[in-house]
Parts: structure tokens; sequence; C-alpha cells
């Protein structure tokens, strides 16, 4: 990687090369502005980020406690400011953080129908398009950070002070990217495999490195945490994991991830019978799993579906809805064998969707699972679809018991309630909640811990409470005091709201452009100044 002395030379020997036509053009401003735009395209993002993942994975092989994180970002601007948060507060870090981009925020926030369910209904184009949205922020984050490096560099050169200079040069040689890998989901493949190819490539276009695609009937697609799901058979979602690597390859994105979710734990129907040629196939192993009566052909009845194991006639129950149920009770051995036919096929992580967080029962999926892919990692859902609170003090509590502890200080059907937040079990139970993804990480093999909807929550939380203060008695005091004071104590950067939309960017292009000439916004009656 070249330092920025050397892209100022380069610079200067392209201009002139050009003669005195290009006189006026700044070398040392052309090597701003391409260290500012360092990604020039999706694929660029793709590549780089795809290398980061696959090198977070092999650490993650080798300890445990090197398991990676994000978050759920809705919107271009979300993302920046996570990103922005994670550099102030980790030392300039980014490593093993990543963006989640959740389908249950796109058809909840972004679709042009307005509010949907995580049912497949919003714009195939949305997802590419947030995921376009979201580089276009961390970019621009990356252009403002380095503006104001450059702003401080000539500082200390109109101050003489050579040793500023060099320290400054070395940041702006050694500048950490905002850009970080984002885990994209493309829900159940927005229809058939070669749709789902379509989709994938216009997403790895857009910068994604990594594709979440799960194990459900596209068009009867439903959230993770609700009822009503409906699986397909094994090869049916092969194909599409084969979809997703093949525009992976096509687009030159060599080391792009596929991550594999199964839905079969709360799952308990199927819309097909999988084709099996021999006893004990993959097609079979699927069957195995249905909900069937042993029939004599007596028995059977106008239209019955019927399959032959073991010498056997068996009729699958069909629903009125002309579904067929699994057996109750199937749901992990299912989940099992999703995860360990993926990885053996093509994907490179899994994702099962759980009832609750439990490391114990994570734990003893991918106990099984590794027993035939031995380095499986998980991708976890730390969902706000759990009552987090609820599961872990009755976790707690259910533990005591087992230990002959006394509990009957303690109503389990109601440890929700605020009544025991300063008690013994709540501290417990907010210690495992805390250690929770450490514990994961080195107990059930969870690589990547993702918070699918923590930005939904936290942006009406709140406007919940500014609109009651605003509103209500404190009115511009519920402003200053809740918002604009607290961001000015903890350096929240978009307090300087024009810098943040770019302001003193367009001042510096104003500037090479015009020169003298140059009408700039950050003059002394910009009321930013008033916040130093």
């Amino acid at each position: 990687m070249s330092t920025y002395a050397q892209d100022i030379q380069a610079a200067a020997k392209l201009c002139e090369a050009h003669g005195s036509s290009w006189d006026a053009i700044n070398p040392e401003s052309v090597a701003r502005m391409r260290a500012q735009n360092k990604f020039k395209t999706g694929l660029d993002i793709a590549r780089y980020t795809a290398d980061i993942m696959r090198k977070d994975m092999e650490a993650y092989d080798k300890d445990t406690s090197k398991y990676t994180q994000s978050l759920g970002c809705w919107h271009g601007f979300i993302g920046q400011q996570k990103m922005i948060s994670i550099k102030k507060h980790f030392e300039g870090n980014t490593d093993r953080r990543y963006l989640y981009l959740s389908g249950w925020m796109v058809a909840a926030l972004r679709s042009e129908f307005g509010p949907l369910p995580d049912q497949s209904m919003h714009e195939k184009t949305a997802v590419a398009h947030l995921i376009e949205e979201l580089y276009t922020f961390l970019r621009q984050a990356d252009a403002r950070e380095l503006g104001g490096l450059f702003r401080e560099l000539d500082a200390a050169r109109e101050a003489g002070d050579s040793k500023a200079e060099k320290a400054i040069q070395d940041k702006i040689d050694n500048h950490v990217t905002h850009v970080v890998p984002i885990i994209a989901d493309i829900d159940a493949g927005f229809g058939n495999a070669e749709a789902t190819y379509l989709m994938a490539k216009q997403m790895i276009e857009a910068g994604a490195c990594c594709i979440q695609i799960e194990n459900q009937v596209s068009d009867e697609k439903q959230c993770g945490h609700q009822d009503g799901k409906v699986t397909v058979p094994h090869e049916d979602f092969l194909a599409k994991i084969r979809a997703v690597r093949y525009a992976f390859l096509e687009l030159g994105v060599d080391n792009g991830v596929i991550v594999a979710r199964t839905d079969s734990l709360g799952a308990g129907l199927t819309k097909q019978i999988a084709v099996t040629k021999v006893p004990g196939d993959l097609g079979d192993q699927y069957n195995a799993f249905l909900d069937c009566e042993e029939v004599a052909p007596a028995d059977l009845a106008n239209g019955d579906v019927i399959i032959n194991r073991d010498g056997k006639l068996l009729r699958p129950k069909r629903l009125p809805s002309n579904l067929f149920q699994f057996r109750k009770g199937t749901g992990e051995a299912r989940c099992i064998l999703d995860s360990i036919t993926s990885l053996q096929n093509g994907a490179d992580l899994i994702w099962i969707e759980t009832e609750k967080p439990h490391v114990r029962q994570i734990g003893a999926m991918m106990d099984e699972i590794r027993k035939q892919v031995p380095d499986a990692k998980l991708v976890y859902n730390n969902s706000p679809s759990f009552n987090w609170t609820l599961n872990f003090r009755q976790q707690v509590f259910d533990t005591w018991k087992e230990e002959g502890k006394d509990v009957s200080a303690y109503d389990r059907d109601n440890l929700m309630s605020a009544e025991y937040d300063d008690t013994e079990l709540s501290a417990a139970a907010d210690d495992k909640i805390r250690t929770f993804q450490a514990d994961a990480a080195r107990e059930a093999g969870i690589f990547h811990h993702l918070i699918t909807l923590p930005t939904y929550h936290t942006a009406a939380l709140s406007t919940d409470n500014l609109a009651k203060e605003y509103f209500g008695d404190k009115g511009m005091l519920g402003y200053v005091e809740g918002v604009q004071r607290k961001e000015i104590r903890q350096g929240i950067a978009c307090v300087k709201h024009q810098n943040m939309a770019g302001s003193d960017m367009g001042d510096d292009h104003k500037e090479y452009f015009a020169g003298e000439a140059a009408l700039k916004a950050a003059g002394k009656d910009n009321t930013m100044n008033q916040f130093g």
C-alpha cells in the first residue's frame, strides 16, 4: 500500500504528463480525493470484506474468544454512526465488528408498500439498495474523517510543526476504514434458484461479501420467530446455495461467504415430499420425519398420497392447506441434518433459529453437527424476539432448583416483575446475559453473534422519550437535556450535523475547483462553530 507522500508524487507525475493545461490541478488535492475514495465499486468492497471474514473464521477456529459481532442497521446513517462509535470507543479498531442487514427491517421500514410483515413481500431490489446505501454512508465516513486529518495536516504545516505533521501523515497512511463486512439477508431467495442467483448478484455488486439464505418455501416465508413456517426438501435448498456460490464466482468474489439458515426447529410443515431413489438417501431421510400412518390398500381414499418405506404403505398427514406435517419432537434432528447437509454442499456457516437463547441447547446440536463437520461454525441471532430477562431468570431458577437451592422466594412464571430486579437471582441472570456471547462462542460453536433488530427498537425508544418530554412540560429542555447536552458531552460526531452531512468536504472541493473564488460554508457565521 502506497503512502500519502507517494500518492502525491504519482499525481504530480500524471499532471506533468499533461503539460500546462493541467497547471491548475493540485497533485496533493488529487491524492486527497483518491484517499477519500478508496473503494471504487461494490465489488471492490465485497472482495475486501470477504477476505476479512475468511481471516476472522480462521482466527476463531484457533481461538474461540475471537468471535465476531454485528448489529442490524436499517439505514445508511445508522450503520455509519455505529461504525463511527466503534472507532471512537475502541481506539480506532473495527476488528471482528460487522454490520447485519435484516430482511425483517427491510420489510418493516424500507418497502414502498409501507410497513410489511417479514414474509418476503417487499421489493426484491430493496435489499441490494440498502447494501449500497450502507456502504455509501461508510465510505462518506472515511472521507469525512480523512478530511479532518487533512485540515490538521495543513494547520501543522502552517505552524511549522514538523513533528505534528509527521504524526498526522502516519495517521493518514494507516487510516482504518469504516467499511466492514455486511451479512445480508436474502430471505428464502425470492423465488426459484434462478431468481436467487439474480438477486444474489445484485447484492454482491452492491458490496455484500456474505449472504444468508434460509430453507423455507419462498412464497410461504415467515419470520423465523413466528408460527406457520414451511421448509423445503434438502435438494431444493442446496440448489439455491449453489446459485449463490455461482453468483459469487461469476463476479470474481471467490472468497464469498454463504450462511445457511435452518428454520426447522420451529417449522412443523413441508410443502413437498422429497424425491427419493434408494433407502437412506437424502430425500428418504427428509421424508422419514413426516407424520405418517400405516395403511392397507383397502384403506386408501380418493387422492391419498402414499409413501412406500420398507415394504410398508404410509400415508403422510396432509392438512387442508395441502401441506404435510412433520412428527412432533423432530425439530432438533431436522436442524442437525439440515446443517450437516448444507455445510457438506457449499455453505460456509450455519444459522439455527431457536426459540430461546440457551447455550446448552445450542451446544448439544452443535456437538452432533461437529461429529460430521468438525469445523462447523454458527451465526446466531441474539434476537429481540426473546424475552432475555425472563428466559435467563428462569434458567437460573431451574438450575438453582436442580442444585437443591431454596427458590421459594421466587414465582417462576412472574420473574419478569420489577420486584425481582435487585435480587440475587436477577444479578445471576444478568451476569449470564452479559457473558452469553463469550460462553456460547466457547461452548456452542458460535462464530458470529448478531442482534437482528436493535436499531429498530432504539429508534422507537429514543423517539418515545423525546416526544414525551418535548411535547410535555419540559418543552425545549426535553431536547436539550435528553439529546443535545448528551451529544456534546459524549462526543457524538453528529452534534455537528452540517459537518456530518458533508459540508466541510464540499468546502474542500470548492477550494480545489475554484481556488480563492470558492464560496465556502465554514465561515465565522456558521452556527456549528458553537460546538468547538
